[in-house]
């Protein structure tokens, strides 16, 4: 399975707050986040990592290039985009290289302050390598954000729909199975002038895609100071 990490964002809210290093160097119980996510991957059996960050932070940069030369699995982009669906195009661009010499073509993109646990992203990753659909999305019925994207599902968790505004039962995890169905998709979104990741998973909608839901008992996200504690708390819960 190839892995992608979305790690471009400023995390200006944590700065603001008084959070002195990147996020994805802030650690949850004692591990940056940039490296959680590598570890699970790597436990997960990855062929492919994939990490997009921007330029602005120096201390990122040479921590993952640090980290690439000790495990060429590593493939490392640095680039400041104007938004996140922006960041997956570019990574969109040296993936699609990849699957093209190895005949592969599934992956898992996700956000790099995701916080999930272990054992439940393991059976996703199993129930995403012997799907048949466009997209396996994972979600989440724990809501603890200031912007959800709710996720409208049928009865058999086929999605319906991505909205800002209607409250669902599930919203998005941000953990994104995909495959190389989804370029296109994101190529028309790109020359259309559009931006952020939920605008992209509408338009895999629009254009038919298939995408099931993938529940998980609780994901949180490190957007402000408060978010390391509650993580952390998650992490030890029985």
């Amino acid at each position: 399975m190839t892995f992608a990490i979305l790690a471009a964002g400023e995390g200006s809210r944590l700065a603001q707050e008084g959070v002195e290093l990147p996020k994805p160097l802030v650690k949850i119980q004692g591990e940056a986040m940039i490296d959680r996510l590598i570890r699970i991957f790597n436990h997960c059996g990855t062929t492919d990592i994939y990490i997009i960050t921007n330029n602005l932070t120096p201390l990122t940069q040479n921590h993952l290039r640090a980290l690439q030369e000790a495990d060429p699995k590593i493939h490392l982009i640095v680039k400041t985009t104007p938004s996140s669906m922006h960041s997956f195009y570019e990574l969109r661009q040296v993936m699609e290289q990849r699957f093209q010499s190895t005949g592969k073509s599934k992956f898992c993109l996700t956000t790099v302050d995701t916080i999930f646990r272990e054992e439940e992203f393991q059976r996703y990753i199993d129930e995403w390598e012997k799907s048949a659909e466009d997209g396996l999305m994972a979600v989440t019925d724990y809501i603890d954000d200031e912007k959800p994207l709710y996720i409208a599902t049928d009865a058999n968790l086929t999605i319906t729909g991505f909205l800002d505004t209607e409250p669902q039962r599930y919203i998005s995890g941000g953990i994104y199975g995909l495959d190389e169905r989804s370029f296109p998709v994101i190529d028309k979104c790109i020359k259309e002038g559009q931006s952020r990741m939920r605008n992209f998973q509408r338009q895999l909608v629009k254009d038919g895609l298939q995408l099931k839901a993938y529940p998980f008992s609780k994901i949180l996200d490190v957007d402000h100071a408060t978010d390391i504690e509650k993580a952390e708390d998650f992490l030890i819960e029985k």
